[in-house]
């Protein structure tokens, strides 16, 4: 009939025209990180946080590091950072404010991603992703990464040779340090009850084992990694030193051994080597030794749900995760894992038992002898 056929076109057409708009949206996606990346350089968030959480329009222009001719390209950067939920536009007074989201922006706060966001887009770090198809194309060899096709050395390798690099990586993963670490210390405090040792394997220049240290006072804490790496350390202190070494090697005994982010960045083959040191290294469960690992575990937070029942944000979560997986193909070689993944290699390792605290994208693993 006529006016089925007509509405079979219709929906065919809303059809296309969807899958358009989805296919451009990813397309684009880019453009609101580039514009979080802007407003993070000019400092957008420290100087409305200086203002009381709220400014105008033109007087933040006049704080900027801008001609006053800049004005509308501010207003367009902040459109779709407001949409995203970064600030809130008063279109009445013409004025912006901080938002929780934009709040973890400003870089003197203690829980700050602000260098986190300027690592991660930074032209040179952004680079090897225009090489993941070339990469796919000559085959993947275990351990390789697309960063290593490009560039034709590791990550680790130009942080040895290239201060500046290994200051940019440090200076990155201390911004994902302060605030995934200011949740495990508040919410996995009987995790650190008994200790009196812990090692911080892979700990760069301290900051997580900070952490530790000043929320715990009672664990004498050692920041474990390579030479050039704990050479940077920032002021140890009584409560935190610093040892330099190969994971590879040698592992230094303590009660436990604590691995942020670490064992993603290596193959299977490698996370097996490193924990069988970090067996050799601690005492048995009876006397309190144990292996403490923050990383992600996939679908850790509502695996095996139905869709009634899945919390809301799990979608995001969920992404963001697979996008962290791409991101150790791209610059690491190695992988974020699920669930089954880690217990086989923890079976290989040699350990018994283990124990999984979901903690935001990531998880505590509590790994016994």
């Amino acid at each position: 009939m006529p006016g089925l056929n007509a509405a079979a076109k219709r929906e065919e057409s809303g059809e296309l025209l969807q899958a358009h708009a989805t296919v451009m949206h990813e397309v684009l996606a880019h453009a609101g990180s580039m514009a979080l990346k802007c407003a993070v350089e000019l400092d957008i968030p420290g100087i409305i946080s200086s203002h009381g959480g709220s400014i105008t329009l033109s007087d933040l222009v006049s704080h900027l590091d801008v001609p006053r001719s800049s004005s509308s390209s501010i207003r367009r950067i902040m459109r779709p950072l407001v949409l995203k939920g970064y600030f809130i536009h008063d279109k009445k007074l013409d004025s912006y404010r901080l938002t929780p989201l934009s709040s973890v922006l400003v870089h003197d706060s203690p829980t700050s991603l602000a260098t986190f966001v300027m690592g991660m887009l930074d032209i040179n770090i952004a680079a090897p992703w225009h090489s993941l198809s070339t990469f796919c194309r000559m085959g993947h060899h275990k351990g390789s990464s697309v960063y290593e096709l490009e560039f034709g050395r590791s990550v680790w390798e130009l942080g040895q040779e290239d201060p500046e690099f290994s200051r940019l990586f440090n200076e990155t993963m201390d911004g994902d340090s302060r605030s995934t670490m200011k949740a495990l210390v508040a919410e996995c405090a009987e995790s650190f009850e008994g200790l009196r040792t812990l090692v911080d394997v892979g700990g760069g220049d301290g900051t997580a084992t900070r952490v530790i240290a000043e929320a715990f006072p009672h664990v004498k804490c050692t920041v474990y990694d390579l030479p050039h790496v704990v050479a940077e350390a920032k002021p140890k202190g009584s409560l935190v030193q610093a040892v330099g070494g190969s994971m590879f090697d040698h592992i230094p005994r303590a009660d436990a051994v604590f691995m942020k982010v670490v064992l993603h960045d290596w193959v299977d083959e490698d996370c097996v080597k490193i924990l069988k040191l970090c067996k050799e290294a601690i005492p048995s469960r009876e006397e309190g030794g144990k292996v403490m690992i923050v990383d992600i575990v996939m679908d850790a937070a509502g695996a095996g749900a139905g869709a009634g029942q899945r919390e809301v944000g799990d979608e995001m979560k969920t992404e963001t995760q697979l996008f962290f997986d791409l991101t150790m193909m791209v610059y690491m070689g190695g992988k974020e894992r699920e669930e089954d993944e880690w217990k086989k290699i923890f079976r290989d390792a040699g350990f018994t038992d283990y124990k999984i605290t979901p903690l935001g994208l990531r998880s505590l693993i509590e790994l016994f002898p």
